[in-house]
C-alpha cells in the first residue's frame, strides 16, 4: 500500500501521454482510454466507499430515530437539514479548496507545502466552526422566525446541541481526507471510514434505545464516530512512511496561507453550500405545507436517498479531481483532458444503474426509513422524480469535481446560484404553493434546477482550455516557491 500511495503514476502519464508538450504517445485512442478509465476506477470505487461511509453515520442515526415516532423523525429531519446548510456543507465546500492547492501542489512534487496548506485548513475551518455552534443553539428560535411547528424546533434544538462536537471532528477529518485524497492514499480512508460505521450502529443502538437518549443519543453517536475516524487517520499518518514527506507541521508558514486558502475555500464554499442549500430548502418549506408532519417526513425520506446517492458521483468526482489537479501541478493538460472525458462515460454509466434500481425499489425504499405506510406509499409516488435527480445528480457531481480539480470553483459557483435560486426555486415555490403539487411540486422545482446545472456545467467543461488551466497552476506554484520561510512554532 505505501509505494503505491506514495506514486500516484504522474511520471508513468506523462511518459505515456507525452509530458509536457501534451503529445499522445499511445498506440490509439482506446488504449488511452482505458488506462484513464483504469487509473480513475482504481481511485474513485474506494473514494465513494469512503463519501458514502463518512454519510452512512447521519443516515443511520435518522434511521434508528425514525422507528422512535413521528414527531421525533420530523424534528430531526429538520434539525439534519438546518445542521446540513449552517454547517456541514460549509464545511465540505470550503474544505474543497485543498483539491486545488494539494492537488496541484503534490502533482509538482512540493511535498511540503501540501502539509502546510492541510495544517491551514484545519485551523480555518476550526474558527468557522465557533460562530456555527453559536447559531445551533439558538436553532428553535431560529426554525420558529420561519413558522415552523414548535414542537418539532424543539426537538431540532436538542438535536443541534448534541450534533456540536460532531461539527469540529467534521472540521478536521474534511481537512485529513483532502490530505490523503490528493496523495492518491485512498485506502487508509476506506479502512478507517468503514471500520468506525461498523461501531456506530452498536453506539448509536446503545445511546438512543439502550440508555434512552433517544433523538440526542443520536446525534452524539455521530460525533463519536467523526472523531474516531480523525484519530484513526491521524495515528496512520503519523506513523506511515507513505507520509513522510508531507507531514503536518504547525508553523507560521501554515498561517501565511490562510489567505490563499480563503481565496479558494470561499469559492467552493459557495459552489457547494448553493446547491446544498436548495435541497435543504425544500425541507423547511415543506414544515409551511398541510400537515407538515407527512410533508415533511415525505421529503426528508426522498432527500435523504439522492443525498446518500450523491455522495456516490462525489466520490468520483473527488477521483477525478485528484487527477486533473496533480496532472495539471505536473503539467499535463492532455492527461487532464482525457481524464476528464473518461469519468463523463462513468457518470452517465451511473445514473442509468441507479436509477434504475431505484425505479424497481420504488415501493420499499420507503420503509428503510419509516413504518408510517402513508410516508412509504407518497415515497413511492415521488421515485419516478427521484430517478430524474439522480440522473442530473450523478452529472453535476463529477462536474463539480473537475471543477474543484482545476480551480474555477468561482463559475462553479455563479452557475449552482443561477441554477438553482433563479430557477428552480421559484418554480419550487410555484409547484408546491401556488398550483398545490405540495412535495412533488416542490421536487420537481428543484429537478428543474440541477437539470439547468448539469447542462451549463458541462458547456462550461466542454470550452475549458486545459492548457490556460495548467499555465495557471504553473504560475501560482513558481510564485509559492518564490516566498520560502518555514519557521515550525509547534
Amino acid at each position: 500500500m505505501g509505494k503505491e500511495d506514495e506514486a500516484p503514476l504522474l511520471a508513468k502519464s506523462g511518459e505515456e501521454e507525452g509530458g509536457n508538450n501534451g503529445v499522445v504517445m499511445s498506440s490509439s485512442d482506446s488504449s488511452t482510454f482505458c488506462q484513464e478509465l483504469k487509473r480513475l476506477s482504481s481511485m474513485a470505487a474506494p473514494m465513494v466507499a469512503v463519501t458514502v461511509s463518512q454519510y452512512l453515520l447521519q443516515v443511520v442515526s435518522m434511521m434508528m430515530v425514525g422507528h422512535i415516532g413521528k414527531l421525533a423523525f420530523s424534528g430531526v429531519a429538520i434539525a439534519t437539514s438546518f445542521a446540513e446548510v449552517t454547517g456541514f456543507s460549509v464545511l465540505i465546500g470550503m474544505a474543497g479548496a485543498l483539491e486545488t492547492l494539494c492537488g496541484q501542489t503534490y502533482g509538482a512534487e512540493n511535498f511540503k507545502k501540501l502539509g502546510n496548506y492541510t495544517c491551514c485548513a484545519i485551523i480555518s475551518l476550526m474558527l468557522v466552526c465557533v460562530p456555527i455552534s453559536v447559531v445551533w443553539i439558538f436553532t428553535d428560535k431560529i426554525l420558529l422566525l420561519f413558522g415552523q411547528d414548535p414542537e418539532i424546533s424543539h426537538v431540532a434544538r436538542i438535536y443541534c446541541i448534541y450534533l456540536i462536537p460532531a461539527l469540529f471532528g467534521y472540521g478536521v477529518l474534511q481537512s485529513l481526507v483532502r490530505y490523503f485524497q490528493t496523495q492518491c492514499m485512498i485506502y487508509p480512508m476506506v479502512l478507517s471510514s468503514i471500520a468506525v460505521l461498523c461501531l456506530h450502529v452498536p453506539v448509536c443502538w446503545g445511546l438512543v434505545y439502550g440508555l434512552g437518549m433517544g433523538h440526542a443519543g443520536a446525534a452524539l453517536a455521530i460525533g463519536i464516530s467523526y472523531w474516531l475516524n480523525v484519530i484513526g487517520l491521524g495515528l496512520y499518518m503519523k506513523y506511515s512512511k507513505a507520509c513522510e514527506k508531507t507531514q503536518l507541521v504547525f508553523s507560521s508558514t501554515a498561517l501565511l496561507n490562510i489567505s490563499e486558502f480563503f481565496e479558494f475555500a470561499i469559492p467552493s464554499g459557495l459552489m457547494v453550500c448553493f446547491e446544498w442549500w436548495s435541497f435543504e430548502l425544500l425541507t423547511l418549506l415543506a414544515g409551511l405545507l398541510p400537515n407538515p408532519q407527512l410533508e415533511t417526513s415525505i421529503l426528508s425520506v426522498c432527500l435523504s436517498i439522492t443525498t446518500l446517492h450523491y455522495f456516490v458521483p462525489y466520490g468520483v468526482g473527488a477521483a477525478v479531481s485528484t487527477r486533473v489537479s496533480n496532472e495539471l501541478g505536473a503539467d499535463n493538460p492532455h492527461t487532464a483532458r482525457n481524464a476528464v472525458r473518461v469519468v463523463l462515460v462513468i457518470g452517465i454509466a451511473e445514473a442509468a444503474v441507479i436509477s434504475t434500481a431505484f425505479f424497481f425499489c420504488r415501493r420499499i425504499l420507503g420503509y428503510a426509513f419509516s413504518n408510517d405506510l402513508e410516508v412509504v406509499d407518497h415515497v413511492a409516488q415521488l421515485v419516478p422524480f427521484l430517478c430524474l435527480s439522480v440522473s442530473s445528480d450523478s452529472l453535476a457531481g463529477i462536474l463539480c469535481g473537475i471543477a474543484r480539480g482545476g480551480g474555477f470553483q468561482r463559475v462553479g459557483a455563479y452557475v449552482n446560484l443561477g441554477a438553482y435560486y433563479l430557477i428552480g426555486t421559484p418554480i419550487s415555490v410555484l409547484l408546491g404553493f401556488v398550483l398545490h403539487w405540495r412535495a412533488k411540486g416542490l421536487w420537481l422545482g428543484i429537478l428543474a434546477g440541477s437539470t439547468v446545472q448539469a447542462v451549463v456545467l458541462t458547456v462550461v467543461t466542454a470550452f475549458t482550455d486545459w492548457e490556460k488551466e495548467a499555465t495557471k497552476a504553473r504560475q501560482r506554484l513558481q510564485k509559492e516557491s518564490s516566498d520560502k520561510p518555514n519557521s515550525a512554532f509547534v
